[in-house]
């Protein structure tokens, strides 16, 4: 088995981030808060990491379960103090513990924390058109942890508030409500509502080994709001009500049996005129966040595309484009397709495996 060493900050620092991907509210003080109290504690006390961990990183009692999770995945230890969890390593890294220096922190016997990457952890980096069956199985099952946020606009009503503008109807009704007598001013200000997401998932031959992880996304990101999915091949296939199942394995069946051009060619230009034209226009992708899951190859015409995706940039509020290339080292996005297409894009992302999924979601979400 492979040693390797790290700095007992970045297995920490691992640690805190593992823990944010499994749902908990990691944030930047409380990681530091973390650090701090290991570093006061005996860091080769695996007990005291954990307590550390669970006292600084923790929100509530709901954290209890996932953070004890995550720590037998995370350390080498067969369980976490106070819990009878195991979970099956492979990957083993040790760290030296000094004072900085070189040295011994306190003059004491040299010691090790050693730690170990789950499975699950490396699963979540790697390129999910490369993943055995295996693999796509126990991938499938982390979509439901992925963390969804809704885009949120503001509406045009207003909610009674305590600071804000002055309400003068509400105000007045209470003024005569009471004679005449003055009471105190009402005050209302303009809530938000999620915003609608319009995703559109290519579908073509180049796609496939994306497209069962994309739409386990996509039913995964309807869960978050007002969501409308769309498949993109040869021709425009809505797959909003196939995707309404909570169930997701039934939900990609369904949609499976709903497109009639899996892995055919890519005809973008002319998929987005049908999708303007027959739902743009009467206000489904009007101000909605727009994603498009491609590769950008498109066998027809690239001005066409050009064309259109300057139109769906005037009508979105917002267009992404997730490309599962653009994770490769030295990508360059020189397609004929792409290139016409990117001077119409508001964030162009990657798209390859399930932590990009994440920052897909994150860019979703702050749009």
């Amino acid at each position: 088995m492979t040693t390797t060493v790290h700095e007992p900050d970045e297995l920490l620092l691992g640690f805190t981030r593992a823990l944010r991907a499994a749902g908990l509210v990691v944030t930047s003080d409380r990681a530091q808060t973390f650090l701090l109290a290991v570093a006061t504690l005996d860091l080769g006390d695996q007990r005291s990491t954990y307590w550390a961990g669970r006292a600084t990183l923790c929100t509530g009692p709901e954290d209890f379960a996932p953070y004890d999770q995550v720590f037998s995945a995370w350390f080498l230890e067969d369980r976490p103090p106070a819990t009878g969890r195991s979970r099956p390593r492979r990957v083993v890294t040790e760290a030296a513990l000094d004072d900085g220096d070189g040295g011994l922190a306190g003059d004491e016997p040299q010691e090790t924390l050693r730690v170990a990457a789950s499975d699950l952890e490396v699963l979540r980096h790697r390129d999910v058109a490369q993943l055995s069956s295996a693999d796509r199985a126990s991938l499938a099952a982390l979509f439901a942890n992925l963390p969804v946020r809704s885009p949120t606009r503001t509406s045009y009503r207003r909610t009674p508030s305590r600071r804000g503008t002055v309400d003068a109807h509400a105000t007045l009704r209470r003024t005569l409500s009471r004679m005449g007598e003055p009471v105190d001013i009402a005050w209302r200000y303009r809530s938000t509502r999620p915003r609608r997401i319009v995703l559109l998932v290519d579908v073509s031959g180049s796609m496939s080994g994306y497209v069962d992880a994309l739409l386990r996304l996509a039913h995964r990101m309807s869960t978050a709001g007002p969501t409308e999915v769309f498949s993109v091949g040869t021709r425009v296939t809505r797959l909003t009500r196939a995707l309404k199942h909570r169930d997701p394995d039934r939900a990609i069946v369904s949609a499976g049996e709903t497109v009639p051009d899996w892995s055919g060619g890519t005809r973008l230009g002319e998929g987005l005129q049908v999708l303007l034209d027959r739902w743009g226009q009467r206000g489904l992708v009007r101000g909605a966040v727009t994603v498009l899951f491609s590769d950008g190859w498109e066998r027809g015409d690239a001005a066409l595309l050009a064309e259109q995706m300057a139109r769906l940039h005037r009508l979105a509020h917002h267009v992404v484009w997730v490309n599962p290339h653009k994770g490769v080292a030295g990508y360059q996005p020189v397609q004929l397709g792409m290139a016409a297409a990117l001077p119409y894009v508001d964030d162009f992302v990657a798209g390859h495996s399930l932590a990009a999924f994440e920052e897909v979601l994150e860019v979703v979400a702050r749009a």
